[in-house]
């Protein structure tokens, strides 16, 4: 048993005082009776700290040196240590515009780690970003190996390893994206628009066809033109949800700001898309395959293209908190409730809630995270 006492505790909608009793990998009691605990309970006193539900990161290559397209349990559990030092108990491994060979490989240790579990945050299973991306949108992945939307092509990439894909990135645009968005979108796999030189128009039909979400958002995708409303219209003009990789890199934070008061806090993401390089020094990295420059807080291919971040969400997190002026609580949904429905376990995860599973994070004002705990074990203490 886990006492967490004294803590300013992060829920949806307001932020209070209390206590919380962890038992048998869930959160079993807010506000628990003292007379009820017994003798041999760990005890973390959160004086002066918040707790908050474990951030989700759905859009994640790589951190610590290791890549998601290694295509090794070992690179994804290392990624899964180094992470959780950072705040995130659960993410997506997301895989690059690479052969199909090597998509499946990395697809196929994703499935491992989801179903065996990591030393670190939970892998909820794989987003794979491309290869059914546009050749004009392409951002850091290869060019090489971009394929044309197909059902086909799409069951080679993951071979038998289907239930554990939760989302994909393409391009709406290209023939044979509607088929493929028809078919996941029954398969209740999530089709994201992205890396893609839709018009409105096209983008839209994306979503008529079953598009939910759209792939960090004003990053590789047709602008906001007062004439020409482009995908960054659409996804302002819909219902759909959004990430945003708020580094004050990717995105300036007046448009950050723009776009959380047009879309609501209820339909963005907090994302990294962090790299290799997430949590390393400054240097020279590779991201699926491309050599990338780390410098000064940015990770770059050797033609200047943004290549990843090396963000990470609790960095995120301070950054819209600093840079905003939204209450705390409606920032730290971005990062865990968001993900959670996101990646359809918002009835177990992303919330500060009896009965849900115990992945929570004790921060301080500044967002340091003091203690990571995954599935009621604490995996991090600072």
């Amino acid at each position: 048993m886990l006492l967490i006492k004294n803590c300013n505790m992060i829920f949806l909608d307001k932020i209070k005082k209390g206590s919380i009793l962890v038992e048998n990998g869930k959160i079993s009691k807010i506000n628990p009776s003292t007379e009820s605990l017994v003798n041999d309970i760990t005890t973390i006193d959160g004086d002066g700290l918040y707790l908050s539900p474990g951030f989700i990161d759905v859009h994640i290559h790589g951190a610590g040196g290791y890549d998601t397209m290694d295509g090794t349990y070992e690179s994804i559990n290392n990624i899964a240590k180094t992470i959780v030092k950072n705040g995130t108990t659960s993410f997506l491994p997301t895989t690059m515009t690479v052969s199909i060979p090597e998509i499946l490989q990395s697809v196929s240790a994703i499935a491992e780690a989801k179903k065996n579990g990591t030393d670190g945050a939970n892998v909820l299973g794989a987003h794979l970003e491309g290869p059914f991306i546009s050749p004009d949108a392409i951002g850091a992945q290869n060019p090489k190996y971009i394929e044309k939307p197909s059902i086909e092509t799409f069951k080679k990439m993951v071979g038998n390893n289907e239930d554990a894909v939760v989302s994909l990135t393409l391009a709406p645009e290209i023939e044979g994206a509607k088929e493929l968005i028809e078919y996941l979108s029954n398969k209740n796999i999530l089709c994201s628009i992205g890396h893609t030189k839709a018009t409105y128009n096209q983008a839209m039909d994306g979503i008529k066809w079953g598009a939910r979400h759209a792939t960090h958002l004003f990053n590789a995708m047709t602008p906001l033109h007062h004439r020409n409303p482009g995908v960054v219209g659409a996804v302002f003009d819909s219902d759909i949800t959004t990430e945003t990789i708020s580094d004050g890199i990717h995105i300036s934070y007046p448009v950050l700001r723009t776009s959380y008061k047009i879309k609501g806090t209820d339909k963005v993401l907090l994302i990294t898309d962090a790299m290799m390089a997430c949590c390393m020094p400054d240097g020279e990295y590779s991201l699926g395959g491309q050599i990338v420059i780390v410098k000064d807080g940015a990770a770059r291919l050797k033609t200047g293209s943004l290549a990843g971040s090396v963000l990470t969400l609790n960095k995120a997190i301070k950054n819209i908190y600093e840079n905003t002026n939204y209450p705390l609580y409606e920032i730290v949904k971005m990062a865990t409730y968001n993900g959670a429905k996101h990646c359809k376990v918002d009835d177990r995860k992303g919330l500060i809630k009896e009965g849900y599973d115990a992945d929570l994070v004790v921060f301080d004002e500044d967002i340091n995270i003091k203690t990571v705990i995954v599935n009621g074990k604490i995996v991090h203490q600072k």
